[in-house]
């Protein structure tokens, strides 16, 4: 059978061209991720940024640690703690003492993400002078980078100063976001900013941060919480000087990095980066076991002659079956040793057009680890062989007398084992979603879910897309049908009585359309649904936000809350922390707020209890707490670690999942207002209020928006990895598709021959039939659409329902542009795949290909 199988590979090689680039690119792409994987795991530890030439680092408690049955859990805290009063007075018998601060700037003019520190401070970078002199009054300040120079006033959120110094990062100069090449030393006290490189491979900056130093005098004003501080002591000395406070860490050698801002970026990079590539390997997977099983499938049918000729000249069933899998194992072996050399060559350029666009650490690069290629090598080979197994069963389970009796009729189509099999996936998408939404409707809302719930039921359709093909296409060609001429007519019976080929070709549209349609509606919906909740909520006149983002100061908090007419609520982020079943500590996103104001200005989605009866014992749960009773305790740790038993007063829906809890400014401590809703009083000008509002947060560059561009600007959208990921979802599938449209058209086209023959004898010219050719393309495409469309349309039901249960109603949202760009381009190929092959086989005389066989 293998010499059978070779033979037959080399005279019918385009029928496995398709399947073999299919596998070749998931194959490739497997290695891909499986590099970059092992890549990911082997990263290297990160290097103090800020504090490279520190002593020591001393830093309050940042985490939260919760002893459980099963182990310590631990979580980062919202609002960490400042290093205890009595461990300060401690620390400076041993020494020089630096109080660390770190705040938000606005500049005109400057960077967006601009951050003020204490000029002493800036040694232990080290930053260096590099133009002008060092700060020495409040209004004076030195900055990193050329966005500023010595002697230019610059309006800031914190007030005008005039810059007066810039410096970089001494020594050779550090790429951004890398922690290397900076000097590992103290280098004195002088003024120490530097080579332009990019964090992330995001935002361009001088050294690892746009910093702005004020005087520590100043910074102390601006921001009077320090949470860790620098010593010039001996570590040793340091730990005992400490000992006893609770939390408190002492950080020396490269432990200084957890002192920088954001110092686990690189690990939560390379955790997204991780799941976007575990996305589009599951999809991968998927789709490529269905290109294959739908073009072997295709590919068997066609050949029914050929299998009744081997089985009357003796072959029996089992050889049938093996040469189909010898003939499979073959492209498999060949395709997937292809796709390891294309992954091979791909996945360092990936790597570097992953650090580009920010989505991996600087220093992310391909290692030299071999368990990717094997295991893309395997898994090819076992895709191709499981998508042809079912194919290979059907080759060898007809009777000689019957192979050949039916070579040329296209019926039996609908198998029992794909009927059932079908009615199986369906019944299984339909349970599965009957029992989450009576179960946990919050679970249909999650990525993970709607990405792998379409694939049930686009698999459910294509295999009992034989059933449907006949009579949709009848539907879709009936007005075509009724035009004068015979074109509109010989379309429809040509599509509806190809059941099997119109069925592979549908199948490659359905997949792309559901998943484009499914995908970016899903996201859509769910972004809608938050816009909507966020609209109800919202019953204040107008939102003040701050321009920093760093939270409003006292004094503008005052001056707003002064303002006549309005009633001012003031909230701030925090979080709070609750043990469920006893090991797992969960994190809630809080609001701090008095409870007066807030419901004033904020609708809550109460559905047991009244937000009114909020207060310093108080909090306001969802009920995706496991303890949601009006008036039972809950022991929970707030923003700062500080353990409390608090009641609840009210329960809220669970919503999408944006609704957190609700406590009072005392139990968020620490945690600073970053929005303050505003109703107008009965009978108040709102112009008069609007005024007085915009002169209250003048000098801190706040804005005053309206209710309605309130809800505009926090409208929320689909972050970049996500964005990214579906994308590279989506472009796997169209390319699939892509491959599939072409390989089953062109394998449709030989058999057609005779076909077009009889239409060339009939009359027809030429361009008559390569114009019947492309519209019967475009018919079947529309089929495979059809099909994508309901399943998109019942995966975004699903969705509707679960939302309507957690009581955040909203519409659904069909993403027309994206689904007919896709369709669009399964139109195109299909059109062309179909007409080429076409055009070149009528170069012949219709004579002769009237007369051809097999």
């Amino acid at each position: 059978m293998l010499s059978v199988a070779l033979r037959t590979l080399r005279a019918r090689w385009v029928v496995f061209v398709g399947s073999f680039v299919a596998l070749a690119l998931g194959v490739a792409l497997i290695a891909v991720m499986g590099l970059s994987l092992a890549s990911s795991l082997n990263a290297p530890d990160g290097k103090p940024e800020r504090f490279a030439a520190a002593p020591v680092v001393v830093k309050g408690a940042d985490t939260l640690r919760v002893p459980t049955s099963i182990g310590v859990r631990v979580h980062r805290l919202a609002q960490p703690r400042a290093v205890p009063a009595g461990a300060v007075a401690k620390l400076k018998k041993l020494g020089t003492v630096v109080e660390d601060r770190s705040f938000a700037v606005r500049a005109r003019g400057g960077p967006g993400d601009l951050v003020g520190h204490p000029w002493s401070t800036a040694a232990f970078a080290p930053y260096e002078i590099d133009a002008g002199r060092a700060p020495r009054a409040a209004d004076e300040v030195v900055v990193s980078g050329d966005w500023a120079k010595p002697g230019e006033r610059v309006r800031t959120d914190r007030g005008t100063v005039r810059v007066v110094g810039t410096v970089r990062v001494a020594g050779t100069g550090r790429v951004a976001g890398t922690g290397r090449g900076g000097a590992t030393g103290r280098t004195g006290a002088t003024d120490r900013v530097g080579a332009t490189g990019q964090v992330g491979g995001a935002v361009a900056r001088h050294g690892f941060e746009n910093a702005v130093f004020y005087v520590d005098e100043r910074a102390a004003a601006l921001s009077p919480r320090s949470v860790q501080l620098v010593v010039d002591a001996d570590a040793v000395a340091v730990r005992e000087a400490v000992r006893g406070s609770t939390g408190v860490q002492v950080l020396t050698g490269d432990a200084r990095r957890y002192a920088d801002a954001d110092p686990d970026r690189d690990g939560e990079a390379l955790t997204a980066m991780n799941a976007l590539f575990g996305t589009a390997g599951g999809v991968t997977g998927f789709v490529s076991v269905f290109v294959v099983a739908s073009t072997f499938a295709f590919a068997v049918a066609q050949r029914r002659r050929e299998f009744g000729l081997l089985r009357t000249a003796g072959a029996t069933p089992g050889q049938i079956r093996r040469m189909v899998l010898a003939e499979t194992l073959v492209v498999g072996v060949l395709a997937s040793a292809t796709g390891c050399v294309l992954g091979a060559y791909g996945a360092p350029r990936l790597a570097a057009r992953m650090v580009d666009g920010g989505l991996a650490p600087g220093w992310f690069t391909i290692g030299d680890a071999t368990w990717p290629y094997h295991l893309a090598f395997w898994t090819g080979l076992c895709v191709a062989l499981c998508g042809v197994v079912a194919a290979s069963w059907r080759a060898g389970r007809t009777a000689p007398v019957q192979a050949l009796g039916e070579a040329s009729v296209d019926t039996g189509a609908m198998t029992r084992g794909r009927r059932l099999s079908g009615l199986a996936l369906l019944a299984t998408a339909a349970v599965t979603l009957v029992l989450a939404l009576a179960g946990d409707p919050g679970e249909l809302l999650h990525r993970k879910t709607y990405v792998s719930r379409p694939m049930l039921l686009i698999t459910a359709f294509a295999l009992l897309a034989p059933v449907v093909v006949r009579p949709l296409t009848r539907l879709i060609a009936w007005l075509p049908a009724q035009l004068p001429g015979a074109g509109g007519m010989l379309v429809r019976e040509n599509a509806a009585a190809g059941v099997r080929r119109t069925a592979a070709i549908a199948a490659p549209v359905l997949v792309t359309v559901a998943l484009a349609g499914s995908l970016l509606g899903a996201t859509a919906t769910l972004n809608e649904a938050k816009a909507d909740e966020t609209r109800r909520q919202t019953t204040a006149d107008f939102v003040v936000t701050p321009a920093s983002g760093a939270g409003f100061d006292a004094a503008t908090l005052r001056g707003l809350r002064e303002v006549s007419g309005a009633e001012v609520s003031a909230t701030a982020s925090s979080a709070v922390y609750v043990l469920e079943d006893g090991v797992s500590l969960a994190k809630s996103q809080a609001r701090a707020a008095d409870p007066g104001p807030l419901a004033a200005t904020t609708r809550l989605p109460v559905e047991a209890g009244r937000t009114s009866d909020l207060d310093d014992d108080s909090i306001i749960v969802n009920r995706e707490w496991q303890r949601h009773t009006v008036g039972q305790r809950v022991r929970v740790w707030l923003g700062d670690g500080t353990r409390k038993s608090l009641r609840i007063a009210a329960v809220m829906t669970t919503g999408t999942g944006d609704n957190g809890v609700y406590v009072t400014p005392r139990n968020a401590p620490g945690a600073t207002v970053d929005r303050v809703d505003v109703a107008l009083a009965a009978g108040a000008d709102a112009h008069a209020v609007v005024a007085a509002l915009r002169a209250a947060v003048h000098s801190s560059g706040g804005q005053v928006l309206t209710k309605d561009q309130w809800v505009r600007a926090s409208r929320p959208g689909t972050n970049r990895t996500t964005r990214l990921g579906l994308l590279l979802v989506l472009g796997i599938a169209l390319l699939y598709a892509g491959i599939s449209l072409a390989d089953t058209m062109v394998m449709a086209a030989s058999d057609r021959v005779r076909d077009l023959a009889v239409l060339r004898l009939a009359g027809a010219t030429r361009w008559q039939v390569l114009r019947l050719v492309g519209a019967e393309a475009l018919t079947v495409v529309t089929v495979g659409g059809v099909l994508g469309l309901l399943v998109t349309g019942l995966n975004l039901l699903g969705m509707w329902s679960a939302l309507a249960l957690l009581s955040a109603p909203t519409t659904v949202e069909i993403p027309w542009t994206a689904v007919g760009a896709v369709l669009g381009a399964c139109a195109v190929t299909a059109v062309v795949w179909s007409v080429i092959p076409a055009a070149l086989a009528l170069r012949r005389r219709a004579v002769e290909l009237a007369g051809v066989r097999e």
